[in-house]
């Protein structure tokens, strides 16, 4: 008997975790196709140089692509020193070695297909700080020379050490954003397994990217299963659902 329910609640996780990815997969949310011929038109996020003088800093995610995007989000950073004639942006891709990638150009190009947001942004005296250790992490990054989709290290996880390294970005980074649990940080013992949330307003444990939790008051509640994210954040009335991010209850609803 103990078998059965065994596999009945195994059974029951998987549909708990698929559930989200699938029904996002199914509506055409994760896009699919070519990705040679696949769309990468700025998404007119970006502010243009010559109309903004000042330094500013923008995080950026977008659906990964084709049915890694029914699990998860690809995120990337770049800035634009104050009177700078163009934009830098570093990301981590996984066809590259080293798989850290500095670009110059247009910031919010879509990732494949899929039209990137805006996650966060500085702008001014904040910003013009934050860029030198922007540099400084992106240089840092313990892994230019191994990528993997899953648990990490991946592009989320190179965003979540640049975030953390970087005091002026107090970023709480999606919940689509497999691989920002992986953590890296060996400049302590537990550093690999416990760490300041992205958000720097909590903390997390987590082993290895697959199981954790995370509380912080700009998260809320976090649970990693398998990479994927359960979670509440009771300051916002929002849930969090693998495959379908964050869903935030109506402010008329409040």
């Amino acid at each position: 008997m103990w078998v059965l329910k065994t596999m009945a609640a195994l059974m029951a996780l998987v549909v708990l975790l698929l559930a989200g990815p699938a029904a996002v997969w199914f509506t055409g949310g994760a896009g699919s196709g070519d990705w040679s011929t696949a769309s990468c038109e700025p998404a007119g996020l970006a502010p243009s140089p010559a109309e903004h003088p000042g330094a500013i800093v923008q995080l950026y995610a977008a659906r990964a692509f084709s049915w890694r995007g029914a699990f998860a989000v690809h995120s990337w950073i770049a800035f634009k020193p104050r009177q700078a004639a163009d934009w830098t942006a570093f990301e981590v891709q996984g066809w590259r070695m080293p798989t850290v990638r500095r670009r110059s150009g247009v910031p919010d190009r879509a990732w494949f297909g899929q039209t990137p947001q805006v996650i966060a942004q500085l702008e001014g005296e904040r910003a013009a700080q934050a860029i030198p250790a922007i540099k400084r992490a992106a240089r840092d990054y313990p892994y230019p020379q191994t990528y993997r989709a899953w648990p990490g290290p991946n592009s989320n996880t190179f965003t979540a050490w640049v975030v953390r390294r970087v005091p002026q970005l107090d970023v709480a980074l999606p919940a689509l954003a497999v691989g920002k649990d992986y953590l890296i940080d060996d400049s302590h013992p537990l550093g690999r397994f416990f760490a300041p949330a992205p958000s720097a307003s909590g903390y997390q444990l987590s082993l290895y990217g697959v199981l954790g939790v995370l509380a912080a008051r700009d998260e809320g509640l976090e649970f990693n299963l398998l990479g994927l994210v359960f979670g509440v954040d009771p300051l916002d009335l929002a849930i969090k659902l693998p495959g379908i991010g964050r869903l935030t209850v109506p402010p008329s609803i409040h």
